[in-house]
């Protein structure tokens, strides 16, 4: 990384984005990657690519790192990198560099192809060729790099600050705050070639709660993509203060049956078995336990999963996914019925299928897998106050061990945290538990869905409640 700063990337990188571009330098050198990528699809039919898919990536990151009142790490850098994918009779090879100089980049491209001769062909190996664009509004925000360094590392400083003057807290583990730009070009051998700029900032803090021989610790963060969008730093503060105390001197319980109420914090240990249960590749292979549920019902009614790459402002939101199809607002699960799975191009070709814009890519160094944008449970009538309430014995879950849901059996166990409830009040924290059941089980019992959804979440979900699971206690 280091090497490439220096050598600005043969002159094609943008060397400093902190400096005042103008608006013609800034849309000549869009111009100049637009040309790049489009002219090495056409080099890499020179070279034997029967198809080819370039994809580049430009960005610059920042991460602000600060303790006890000092700052520990400022790191800035700038990059980018290319991947090749080829085809060539069938055969697929890939390849990436971050070095965009004309001779780096032929002996990458190169390299795919020669990748590509030795693997074993697959009819499934195709190309989309959906040209379109869906509009996305406010991904980019100009704002963020004019913000003074001073600014935001005064933030970083003011968080902790905010957060250790609650005296219940005893020692901080740090606080940060990060941000990021870049933009994605990608073209291909069917006519495709597209591009999108986005920018991401975050800021969070971590801090510790002691007493006696108690240990505990809270952390809060905040993820947007417009720097004006952070939440309020007394208000982040304040909730990684209570997270690191409110679970003080739990209480063992007996093991039982007893409700379960999901607090959004944990419910991706549900969402991600899910997920990965609609995962187009899985269902085709037969590794999913919702493979036989499709236009059927599985989950309770109170249920529905929607997935959109659309959003305004989304985290997860893009024009097009990780190959150069066109995203789009998708429900997943409708009241508790399998509507559909998510697809990229080769997997959906394999099952018989189009893409649903689901391609994922872990950016220029790898091929793309498949993933959602901003995935959420829809929102119910329920506060989470009268949830609690109409609970006569349960676990309010606020942390969560293990790995969820399975995708493939839709086995679900998990080490617990969280609050007793007796009589609709909580008394006490309990550490130290675990919880179990079967996803099918699991998702019909829902029974009350919370109406607080925060959307700002890359995958997201409302309090909810499931009737009664398997706690394992003394």
């Amino acid at each position: 990384m280091q090497e490439c700063q220096q050598l600005g990337f043969a002159g094609l990188m943008l060397a400093d984005l902190e400096l005042n571009y103008s608006r013609f330098t800034i849309e000549r050198s869009i111009m100049n990657y637009i040309k790049l990528t489009e002219s090495l699809v056409s080099k890499a039919k020179q070279f034997g690519a029967n198809a080819a898919e370039v994809y580049l990536e430009t960005g610059r990151n920042l991460s602000i790192q600060v303790r006890d009142g000092e700052v520990e790490t400022i790191e800035e850098a700038s990059s980018a990198g290319v991947g090749f994918r080829v085809i060539v009779e069938g055969k697929m090879g890939f390849s990436h560099c971050n070095d965009l100089s004309n001779n780096a980049l032929e002996d990458t491209l190169k390299r795919a192809i020669e990748f590509a001769k030795l693997t074993t062909p697959d009819s499934n190996n195709l190309l989309p060729n959906d040209k379109g664009y869906t509009q996305v509004d406010e991904l980019y925000d100009p704002e963020i790099i004019k913000i003074p360094m001073d600014k935001k590392i005064q933030m970083a400083i003011n968080l902790e600050k905010l957060a250790m003057k609650d005296p219940r807290i005893t020692k901080s583990s740090g606080a940060g705050y990060g941000e990021g730009e870049g933009e994605v070009f990608i073209a291909n051998s069917n006519g495709l070639s597209k591009n999108f700029k986005s920018t991401s900032c975050n800021i969070g803090v971590s801090v510790v709660a002691e007493k006696d021989e108690q240990k505990n610790t809270g952390d809060e963060s905040c993820s947007r993509r417009y720097f004006a969008d952070l939440l309020p730093l007394e208000e982040i503060a304040s909730k990684a203060a209570k997270k690191a105390w409110e679970l003080l001197d739990p209480v063992m319980i007996p093991t039982q049956r007893a409700a379960v109420i999901f607090d959004p914090d944990v419910a991706r240990s549900l969402i991600g078995g899910i997920l990965g249960a609609l995962n187009g590749e899985r269902v085709t292979q037969g590794a999913s336990f919702l493979k036989d549920y499709l236009d059927k019902p599985f989950a309770s009614p109170l249920l529905t999963i929607i997935d959109d790459g659309t959003r305004a402002k989304g985290m997860g939101s893009a024009p097009f996914d990780g190959e150069g199809v066109p995203t789009r607002k998708r429900v997943l699960v409708e009241k508790g019925v399998v509507r559909g799975f998510i697809y990229n191009t080769i997997v959906a070709h394999r099952a018989g299928t189009t893409s649903t814009g689901n391609a994922s890519r872990g950016g220029f160094t790898s091929l793309p897998g498949i993933g959602t944008h901003n995935l959420y449970i829809e929102a119910g009538t329920n506060t989470p106050a009268e949830i609690i309430k109409s609970t006569d014995k349960g676990l309010l879950l606020k942390e969560v061990t293990g790995y969820g849901i399975d995708p493939v059996t839709g086995n679900f166990s998990g080490g617990a945290t969280g609050f007793w409830i007796e009589n609709g009040e909580i008394k006490h924290p309990v550490q130290g538990v675990t919880i179990a059941g079967n996803a099918l089980n699991i998702l019909n019992d829902i029974d009350m869905m919370g109406n607080d959804l925060d959307m700002n979440r890359g995958m997201a979900a409302p309090t909810f409640r499931v009737k009664e699971m398997q706690i394992g206690g003394m």
